[in-house]
């Protein structure tokens, strides 16, 4: 099957969905722009129809409350919208960070299109980064992101990223304040860029909280039998008191498959992370990892990231961040925060 990717670009190692053209450090905007396949446009045409006349013929008529998006260079429609419908162009995305890399020390890594070019986005690290315990370190970025097929709103948002393992997280702030950790603008506002950083607080606090939060996973240990009712409530999404009152699940609890364990839900999925957990996951064996509940977040992340069964690797990687994978890994830090709430 052919690759959702339409042409992306980074810089440095080859990223975790291992696609791309390779770009060397601190490119202009316009370089980033072609070799990751953002410079065109998105143009509009209101939408026609073609309807018999009384005469025989063939007429064709518009129908003016909807637009048809198409990309200018090979005029490929990408959907069709209503007249309100703001749409955010690619170089926008790549704009958006021309202050901040230029300014502000950030770094682009990786930038591209998904579906044809119905999906786009840019991901900088900013420069921050963080030791959990030992070797185990983490670094910070900001992901920009939006669609033109109504699956996704223009989204900016904090993510981690664990380099033993190359596992991202979205980071959330568990509290109000300025800087969310992540802002969304519906197509039916226009975005403005400038509105989007002030709200996203590009600054240290949203890091530094979420670094906080890591720390105190690494230092939750837990036993076979809480990660069996941890995968368990991820996977199967209920929500009982967590962890004592809990009887339902049937792994083993050394992620060894049993008759029984085939019946449960996502069974062979659950069977997998505890396996991970249990030593077998890139990073699973340093001490911030190894039986503690951060260990359990990183099993959760890698599996959607690397393992999860997906169409193709692009398929796997337009889910862990923006579809079913990334409401997982959602649900997967949701979960680990309880455990030290």
């Amino acid at each position: 099957m052919a690759h959702q990717v339409e042409t992306m670009a980074f810089v440095g190692k080859t990223p975790w969905h291992g696609l791309g053209n390779a770009l060397s450090p601190n490119q202009p905007i316009d370089v980033w722009a072609k070799q990751a396949g953002m410079d065109w446009q998105i143009e509009s045409s209101d939408v026609s129809f073609m309807a018999d006349s009384l005469c025989g013929g063939q007429l064709i008529k518009p129908y003016k409350e909807q637009r048809v998006l198409f990309r200018s260079d090979t005029h490929t429609p990408l959907s069709v919208v209503s007249q309100r419908y703001q749409e955010v162009q690619p170089r926008e995305i790549l704009e958006f960070y021309r202050d901040l890399t230029e300014q502000s020390g950030f770094e682009l890594e990786t930038a591209g299109v998904i579906k044809g070019g119905k999906k786009l986005w840019a991901l900088a690290r900013t420069g921050q980064t963080g030791a959990l315990k030992g070797k185990d370190v983490s670094n910070g970025y900001v992901l920009l992101a939006t669609a033109c097929d109504g699956t996704l709103a223009t989204t900016a948002q904090f993510t981690s990223i664990r380099v033993v393992c190359n596992n991202t997280l979205a980071i959330a702030l568990s509290h109000k304040g300025n800087g969310t950790g992540i802002v969304k603008v519906p197509h039916s506002t226009k975005f403005d860029a400038e509105s989007v950083k002030q709200q996203l607080g590009i600054s240290v606090r949203a890091w530094d909280e979420h670094l906080y939060q890591m720390k105190q996973l690494t230092q939750r240990k837990v036993s076979q039998q809480e990660a069996a009712l941890y995968f368990d409530q991820v996977f199967n999404d209920y929500h009982d008191v967590y962890p004592h009152q809990l009887q339902r699940p049937s792994l083993h609890l050394q992620g060894t498959a049993s008759s029984n364990q085939k019946a449960e839900p996502n069974g062979r999925a659950m069977s997998k992370v505890m396996t991970m957990f249990n030593g077998h996951g890139r990073g699973a064996e340093l001490s911030s990892a190894k039986d503690t509940a951060y260990g359990l977040l990183c099993a959760m992340t890698e599996f959607v990231d690397h393992e999860r069964r997906a169409i193709s690797t692009d398929h796997r990687l337009d889910s862990a961040w923006f579809g079913a994978g990334s409401a997982l890994k959602q649900r997967s830090l949701d979960q680990a925060l309880r455990l030290v709430a």
